[in-house]
């Protein structure tokens, strides 16, 4: 796994055999990132990576200058492998929350500039992501329980399969695809 740019450009890091995670593959995450540049200044933002895995994105937020980078990851093992990566570069700029994601997100009350998800592609509850990022039930945005997780002109990216289709969400905005590697953004 590596860092493709930004301060850290260029480091690599060694995930162990054993992981279940997948790292985003360094196509894809070139290519979203290149994406989002239209969408998004990284320096100073706030970032939240959720189903964190290997951190590969959470490094390559923290090289590309995110004032804060929140990692959500629930694998001890991959917590303290995403844990070892942020103290080799040196950074201080990381939060990681070894936890559940869902807890996560209906305890969070902060809002991002930026948040990524990845989950297994599996997870049966994968579908409800988008609306809770937003705070949504039944299609319509929730008051009274906290606002969006994202900041106004935020933007939130989806990475998951090829079988799901988030594009009549409320908030969607576009859809990109790198090989069998899928990305919805949402805004």
């Amino acid at each position: 796994m590596r860092i493709i740019t930004g301060q850290y450009k260029g480091r690599h890091f060694d995930i162990p055999r054993s992981f279940k995670a997948r790292p985003t593959t360094d196509f894809a995450k070139e290519n979203i990132f290149n994406v989002l540049n239209g969408y998004i200044d990284f320096e100073g933002a706030t970032a939240l990576d959720l189903f964190a895995g290997t951190g590969s994105i959470s490094l390559e937020l923290v090289s590309r200058g995110c004032e804060r980078v929140i990692s959500v990851e629930m694998d001890r093992d991959h917590a303290n492998f995403i844990r070892q990566c942020m103290t080799k570069i040196g950074t201080d700029k990381d939060v990681l929350i070894k936890g559940d994601v869902f807890r996560f997100l209906k305890s969070c009350k902060q809002q991002f500039d930026f948040i990524f998800a990845d989950p297994p592609y599996v997870l049966k509850e994968l579908p409800t992501i988008p609306d809770l990022i937003f705070r949504m039930n039944n299609g319509t945005e929730e008051r009274g329980n906290g606002e969006t997780l994202l900041k106004p002109d935020g933007v939130f990216v989806f990475e998951h399969g090829k079988d799901y289709d988030f594009s009549q969400h409320p908030h969607f905005v576009e859809h990109r695809s790198y090989g069998s590697v899928n990305f919805s953004i949402f805004q």
